[in-house]
């Protein structure tokens, strides 16, 4: 049977074939052979990693990059997020430093207030402030004790630094205040110094009081204390009302006048002292003093006599 042209010629191919593997395997075989004796393929081999080397770096960017943009990325939101809670932590830790800090001022003031009525052993009745209107024209403090508390029309009025003013009406509870500084109060005075007695008025501003009418001879100067005189039985004697100020003539050049600083805190604080050890007359009402017609060109309380030192007369 004839062979196939296909097959004859094949064989060749095939004989070349193993040929090429066994001197492949040979050569091979000799030169781990010589590798292993002589080592003279490693340095070889090392040359040529510092060759690749920079190659496998670069193959490795990419994912080293992506690798690091990712914890960027989770480190960023992280901080994001840290700082958010660290600021708001701050903002409650200021608000709560705040609370404490206005709770101590507020305690400063109740102690100097306690500790002013028990130095000058007073009989005295802590209320607190609602409200305060300081119109020009009117200035009163709406107290949280009323005739419940047992607070009476004309109580004087003081706190920690001296006189504010007195009682003119009462609901069962609340009550409210003729500051000294009203156009319509007046309160006879006298230096402390001297012991002159004259006459401060209201002057519609939180922060001042008028002096008016003092005569050129009185030993009067810028800086005395001025003291409630006790003169008319409204006001006990011996509270602190101003210091006066820089003294000036006034329009008629006949006596002098100034401003006077309020010795209490009208505008400011949330709780005064009612004054309970002193009661006036039962004849007296509640009323502002006159203001003297030297000093206004109308007076504001109606129906009393002028220049006359006394707590006497109607509320406008």
């Amino acid at each position: 049977m004839p062979i196939p042209a296909s097959s004859s010629a094949a064989r060749p191919g095939e004989v070349a074939g193993v040929l090429r593997l066994l001197v492949f395997l040979i050569l091979a075989v000799a030169l781990m052979v010589l590798d292993h004796r002589g080592g003279w393929l490693r340095s070889l081999r090392g040359h040529a990693e510092a060759v690749v080397q920079p190659l496998w770096w670069l193959a490795g960017q990419p994912a080293r990059l992506g690798t690091t943009l990712r914890e960027n990325a989770v480190s960023h939101a992280q901080l994001t997020q840290d700082n958010a809670r660290l600021r708001q932590a701050l903002l409650l830790t200021e608000a709560r430093n705040a609370r404490l800090r206005t709770a101590a001022a507020e305690n400063a003031r109740l102690r100097g207030l306690l500790d002013s009525a028990e130095r000058a052993r007073l009989d005295v009745q802590l209320a607190g402030v609602l409200d305060l209107d300081l119109d020009p024209t009117r200035q009163r403090l709406l107290l949280d004790a009323g005739s419940n508390a047992g607070v009476r029309l004309g109580q004087i009025v003081i706190d920690a630094g001296g006189l504010l003013g007195q009682v003119i009406a009462l609901t069962p509870t609340t009550s409210t205040v003729l500051l000294l500084t009203d156009p319509d109060h007046a309160v006879p005075v006298m230096v402390a110094r001297t012991g002159v007695r004259l006459m401060v008025f209201g002057s519609g501003r939180s922060d001042a009081l008028r002096l008016v009418d003092v005569p050129l001879s009185a030993d009067v100067r810028a800086g005395d204390v001025l003291l409630t005189s006790g003169l008319g039985g409204r006001f006990p004697q011996g509270f602190a009302v101003g210091t006066v100020g820089t003294l000036r003539a006034d329009d008629s050049r006949a006596f002098l006048k100034a401003d006077v600083r309020p010795a209490a805190q009208l505008d400011r604080g949330r709780d005064v002292l009612l004054l309970r050890g002193y009661k006036a007359a039962p004849s007296q009402t509640p009323a502002v003093l006159p203001v003297s017609p030297l000093s206004a060109p109308s007076p504001p309380v109606q129906g009393t006599a002028p220049r006359k030192e006394t707590g006497k007369g109607p509320m406008r």
